[in-house]
């Protein structure tokens, strides 16, 4: 029994290994061709670099316009993050604390905008904007990526948490003399942290790996995001790798670092959700 257990671990730990190896390969390879030179990259794209130069990256940020492109990535995520908390979290809470059928249905119509892609209503959306003058405008971007992309499911992730608070807790309140709105803000928003903190993650992560709607909603240069920036360097027939890479490992760094700082809050959002419920 014994030899069993012990190869059945082995085997299990090889089987990560190779997972491993074959998930970081990629990683590897991308990394180490930003220090390369376009002779070296060709010659051994696995090896590593005869001699580390940082002038890939240096070149990348002036091409992409790093400082704008990042700025615009903020305030599109930052505010979208911000309205997607705020419009989320009193909607499940109408949904999950009230009775009444209007808003059941209401529930209903937010859970089907996780079965439709909202790619099936480009063209209207794209029209709408361009009737209301918003085009070429970060307000466009978020508009379609708070209400259109990721409402729903914000919406069903804190619907979920907020069955697993008290009821007691509110009518307490309420017998205290609070109103509805005191109600929520003061006592069951504070305890929405772990949910907030793990939809704050999942929706940055979405937003700022969102192309396709900066792509049809900005034009301008200056008001692109990063991976438009990162487009915008491919080229049509070849494309200089030592060139790109960087680019994307410049266009993703900030979001790693974000994720790193956060991963805390959203494992906790997770197994607080999972005792509760």
């Amino acid at each position: 029994m014994r030899m069993k257990k012990t190869a059945k671990k082995a085997g299990y730990g090889i089987f990560l290994v190779v997972v491993f190896l074959i998930m970081a390969i990629p990683i590897y390879y991308l990394l180490v061709t930003t220090f390369k030179t376009p002779a070296e990259a060709a010659e051994s794209p696995l090896g590593l670099p005869k001699h580390f130069t940082f002038e890939n990256y240096s070149r990348a940020i002036e091409a992409m316009g790093y400082g704008q492109a990042l700025k615009n990535n903020l305030i599109i995520a930052v505010i979208s993050v911000t309205l997607l908390i705020i419009f989320a979290s009193m909607s499940a809470y109408v949904i999950a604390r009230s009775k009444r059928r209007l808003f059941q249905i209401m529930n209903g119509v937010f859970m089907v905008g996780l079965i439709i892609p909202f790619q099936i209503s480009i063209i209207p959306l794209y029209r709408m904007l361009a009737a209301a003058d918003l085009m070429n405008t970060h307000t466009a971007v978020i508009l379609v990526d708070v209400f259109c992309i990721n409402l729903p499911l914000s919406i069903f992730l804190m619907r979920g948490f907020i069955h697993t608070v008290p009821g007691e807790l509110e009518d307490a309140a309420l017998i205290d003399g609070c109103g509805i709105f005191q109600c929520f803000w003061r006592i069951i928003f504070p305890l929405l942290k772990p949910i907030i903190s793990t939809v704050a993650i999942l929706d940055t992560l979405a937003i700022w790996n969102d192309f396709m709607t900066p792509l049809l909603m900005l034009q301008s240069s200056e008001k692109q995001v990063l991976l438009q920036q990162v487009y915008k360097n491919v080229g049509p027939f070849s494309t200089n790798w030592t060139s790109f890479f960087p680019m994307l490992v410049m266009a993703t760094l900030p979001l790693v670092l974000f994720y790193l700082v956060m991963q805390r809050q959203i494992i906790e959002g997770v197994v607080a959700g999972a005792v509760k419920g």
